[in-house]
This record gives C-alpha cells, structure tokens and sequence, in this order.
C-alpha cells in the first residue's frame, strides 16, 4: 500500500487514476482512521483532504494516508459518496 505524505504524493496517485498499472486493479484512497475514499469522492472533496494532508490533520476524517487495491471486498463502500467500490476478484452482478 503505497503511503500517501504529502500533496504532492496526493496528485501522482490521483492522476495515475483509478487503476493499478499493471493489472488493473481497482484503487481507492486510505484515510488515517481507516475510511475508504473512492476516486470519485476524493475528487468531490479534495479540497478537504488537501487541507488535511497539507495540515497533518488525522482526526478531521480527511488525512488521506494511502492508495490500496479493492482485492476482495465486494461488499467496500466509499465513505463519501456511498458508492460501491469495485473489487479485483470478487466481482458479480452487484453494482
């Protein structure tokens, strides 16, 4: 799980998108008490996650902290926008 520290760190990850290379794998953003942040929702509120990576601020909900791969968790939602968030082996007829 690559650690996200800075905004800089931030960007790269948001702009290689939501898709690991190589594989494909489904991505989404780590926040340090442990909600998960689709890449829809990071874009909705990336003004709060900058502010809180900027300001180290991990009890605000918004210190983005890492980007990981949905492996099997069909079931993931992302805590800002609700929506599922797609996994890499477990997918069915769920949307």
């Amino acid at each position: 799980m690559p650690a996200i520290k800075t905004i800089a760190d931030f960007r790269a990850a948001y702009r290689s998108g939501p898709y690991a290379w190589p594989g494909g794998y489904p991505l989404f953003f780590v926040t340090a008490d442990g909600a998960a942040i689709s890449f829809k929702g990071a874009k909705q509120d990336r003004r709060n996650i900058l502010e809180a990576i900027r300001d180290n601020d991990a009890r605000s909900g918004w210190r983005v902290c890492a980007v990981d791969v949905n492996w099997e968790d069909s079931d993931l939602r992302c805590d800002v926008t609700g929506e599922r968030i797609e996994s890499a082996y477990t997918e069915d007829s769920q949307s």
